[in-house]
């Protein structure tokens, strides 16, 4: 397979991480612009582990994803009582601040002979796990999307709970939540602890992947494309973020030309969707839709046998 096809497909596959981050927020009724805070955090955090300290690629996008969503809660529990442009305001808020002290960041040991670490503005080089290895860009692809199925599963597994109708029931309708005897902050602090978890195993993957981070990769575009991604995509199931990943990245990426036009070919195609479908192409009448159309083709399958 061809490294430019293998490395589109792998920006795909990682990127989706934080779009299912936002994704989970965004059901739940919250606005967040700032998951890319928790993607910046997994990946230095994983980087860190495997880098500085030689330990295993799986401990280090562990760590990545406990820092990321210990963090997240933390930052839930602070802000969640928010609502509204509040809350979207405060992410926002967090994720500069987290750039800016990446920025300043300086924590390096010596490795082999080599300073090795975060170097502020400079970033943070050698996270060479996946050539210290001899881990190919396919090997290290399908990495991704193994884990990218988990927690797919996990979060579809999750809508079919009890966890999933409380979380949509916040995002359909707080007071009634409130009604029903639920502690609708902890719920919130809960799914914001889950959205930085999902977020920081995304970044853990970044790092390896790209072997190098810097703090300006995780700016406020990224988090306004993660949350466009669930919004294009649809809010009625966990493959709505995916699909909207896909148009950006790889569909907009494979039309050359228009290239230079690409930010503005995507903020007209939200601004066009939203208009004609305001919770996405898969929104939750959509997918329900789908469900009936599936269970009556499976009865008439069952009938026909």
């Amino acid at each position: 397979m061809d490294g430019y096809v293998i490395t589109v497909l792998s920006n795909i596959g990682m990127i989706s991480f934080i779009a299912l981050s936002a994704y989970l927020l965004l059901i739940t009724g919250e606005i967040s612009f700032g998951q890319q805070a928790y993607f910046g955090l997994g990946a230095y955090a994983a980087g860190a582990a495997t880098a500085m300290f030689a330990q295993p690629i799986w401990v280090g996008i562990l760590i990545g994803a406990c820092v990321a969503g210990f963090v997240a809660v933390l930052v839930g529990a602070l802000t969640l009582r928010l609502s509204g442009l509040y809350f979207s305001i405060s992410t926002l808020a967090f994720a500069e601040m987290v750039r800016l002290v990446l920025l300043i960041v300086e924590v390096q040991v010596e490795v082999d002979g080599e300073m090795v670490g975060p170097d502020g503005a400079n970033g943070f080089h050698d996270i060479r796990w996946m050539f210290e290895r001899d881990i190919s860009l396919t090997e290290f692809m399908f990495i991704i999307y193994a884990l990218l199925a988990v927690v797919l599963i996990a979060l579809l597994l999750m809508e079919r709970s009890r966890l999933g109708s409380v979380f949509r029931m916040l995002g359909s309708d707080d007071l009634l939540a409130e009604m029903q005897g639920l502690n609708t902050v902890r719920y919130r602090i809960l799914a914001a602890g889950m959205a930085g978890a999902i977020a920081g195993i995304g970044g853990a993957l970044y790092a390896h992947f790209t072997t190098y981070v810097e703090p300006q990769f995780f700016n406020a575009m990224l988090g306004v494309h993660a949350l466009a991604y669930g919004l294009i995509g649809g809010l009625g199931t966990a493959f709505g973020p995916l699909i909207g990943v896909a148009i950006d990245l790889g569909f907009l990426e494979a039309v050359r030309f228009i290239q230079g036009y690409r930010m503005i070919v995507f903020g007209g195609l939200v601004a066009v969707l939203l208009i004609l479908m305001p919770r996405g192409i898969l929104d939750e009448e959509r997918v329900h839709r789908l469900k009936v159309l599936f269970s009556r083709r499976n009865d008439a399958g069952a009938r026909g046998r």
